[in-house]
């Protein structure tokens, strides 16, 4: 596969994929969706899906199949209450299936397994990245967008939201003075109050439509040896955004 069409299902205004580039008519009405880990990146299992059940996915924000046995939809943990929780999905090239990024709520498998293959599901590869805490930010990055669209009361992150974005860059502004008090008294709760302004400038991210992985596609930008010249030549030349 080439390429992949995204459908960034997590951020906090999902846009859909065009039905009309998914080829449902190759197999009868039904696309093969892949469904894959969304941190672990580990494939859980293989379903299939029709018009309907992509939408009912899309809608509950819970994977729907169409099970060609029964010949009716599923959701995954309907019975069990191990649902698979939606975090992306993905056409491919050809437009004949979906890569459907989850949360699971536990084991995939009707037989207890993690996966339909009878394997854990951790990362478990030679690159730091797969298995570095970092990825615990893609989730809560995912939870506080949650909190977004579901304001519910009670919640911390809903009253954030609800007193808006001067107020959530003031919490922002107050962690990263407590921080920065933290680390030249002396004192030993560093990782404590970083973790408080780092969760409070992901709350302002969200509230202006933004991800902490666009933070770090920036940094990723920076980390180009020609960045600092590219930006000096387009400043100089009015052209710098």
């Amino acid at each position: 596969m080439k390429e992949i069409n995204k459908v960034e299902v997590g951020r906090s205004d999902p846009q859909p994929p065009n039905l009309g580039g998914l080829n449902f008519e190759k197999m009868g009405g039904l696309v093969p969706a892949i469904i894959q880990d969304s941190d672990t990146r580990k494939v859980l299992m293989l379903g299939f899906m029709n018009e309907e059940a992509y939408q009912k996915t899309l809608e509950t924000k819970h994977v729907t199949f169409w099970s060609r046995t029964r010949q009716t939809l599923w959701t995954k943990g309907e019975t069990s209450g191990n649902f698979l929780n939606l975090v992306d999905m993905k056409i491919d090239c050809d437009n004949d299936t979906l890569l459907v990024q989850v949360h699971p709520d536990g084991p995939t498998c009707h037989t207890g397994t993690d996966t339909c293959w009878g394997e854990a599901n951790t990362a478990q590869s030679s690159s730091p990245a797969l298995n570095s805490p970092l990825l615990f930010l893609t989730e809560l990055q995912d939870f506080i967008n949650q909190r977004k669209e579901q304001m519910p009361e009670g919640s911390y992150t809903t009253k954030l939201f609800r007193d808006g974005v001067n107020r959530i860059a003031q919490k922002v502004g107050e962690e990263a003075l407590e921080t920065v008090i933290e680390a030249t008294s002396g004192g030993d709760h560093l990782t404590y109050e970083a973790s408080d302004l780092l969760y409070h400038l992901i709350v302002l991210l969200s509230a202006k439509g933004l991800r902490i992985e666009d933070v770090a596609a920036e940094l990723r930008q920076r980390h180009d040896p020609d960045w600092d010249k590219k930006r000096r030549e387009a400043k100089a030349k009015g052209t710098m955004k």
